[in-house]
């Protein structure tokens, strides 16, 4: 991968890196088609990433399969897929990790509170060996995207974060490597999800500018499914996550549930004006 990178580099040649756990769908595909549009070169990474899972949590059995994605990688226009084993990643005595403080200890933070810590070590570890010029994410994973920017920025880390618009299902349900877990009724039950941020996003189009009542029918409209359990909730600032009352700005809604045993986000980003 660094020789690779390092011919690259000096034949003068743009590098676009698209970071991923695998199993892929149209949404990673999306942020390669992007990659493939904005570089002269795209590196697609695989790995799943023991360190951003915590305990009891489903590293075991998420979903892989190396040679589909291969396929599919290529189809997408990727350069090269860099799948390494998780001993070159962490090898043996690795000891050391990054922690963007702050902005991982709302929302997702709550309930994984070791998992942003996997996240911004193996970024880190990612992006030293690929060294690219730009690196792309999706918005599904809106708290993610704000701590790599965070993070990119405190490090100085000399590259672009691409963050994509969310890929949905044709019914609104937010593509996830995961959406693999659902059964049928576990299926349908999800779409409350993306049904009662639309419904939310409706409100706030019609002029609704309190946080709270906005919160309140999103939780009203998720409670109503006896399938889905919510994680969390919530309203907040897209500067430090902390959460809003007035909807003025640059908002984002973003609610965790759990569907069945299956864990799902999704979110809605606005820029509200203050009228």
């Amino acid at each position: 991968m660094r020789r690779w990178v390092g011919e690259q580099r000096q034949a003068e040649k743009s590098i676009g890196f698209v970071p991923t756990m695998g199993y892929l769908h149209a949404g990673h595909l999306s942020l390669a088609h992007r990659a493939r549009a904005e570089n002269d070169r795209v590196v697609m990474s695989i790995f799943v990433n023991p360190t951003q899972f915590g305990a009891g949590e489903d590293y075991a059995v998420y979903p892989r399969d190396l040679d589909r994605d291969a396929a599919l990688a290529r189809s997408a226009g990727v350069d090269v897929l860099f799948a390494p084993a998780a001993a070159v990643i962490y090898p043996a005595g690795h000891s050391t990790y990054v922690a963007v403080e702050g902005l991982t200890e709302p929302l997702c933070g709550r309930s994984r509170p070791t998992h942003f810590r996997g996240v911004t070590t193996v970024v880190t570890i990612l992006f030293n060996l690929v060294r690219p010029h730009r690196a792309y994410f999706g918005q599904k994973d809106a708290q993610q995207a704000i701590v790599i920017r965070r993070l990119v920025r405190d490090l100085a880390f000399d590259l672009e974060v691409v963050v994509c618009p969310i890929v949905r299902e044709p019914d609104g349900l937010a593509m996830s490597s995961r959406n693999v877990f659902l059964r049928p009724e576990e299926r349908q039950a999800a779409l409350v999800l993306s049904r009662s941020l639309a419904g939310a996003q409706a409100l706030i189009a019609a002029g609704e500018r309190d946080a709270g009542k906005v919160l309140a029918f999103v939780r009203d409209a998720i409670g109503r499914e006896a399938l889905v359990r919510p994680d969390y909730i919530e309203m907040v600032d897209t500067a430090a996550l902390a959460p809003v009352g007035a909807i003025a700005g640059e908002i984002l809604l973003a609610v965790a549930a759990y569907v069945g045993k299956t864990r799902l986000i999704d979110n809605l980003l606005l820029e509200v004006d203050n009228i």
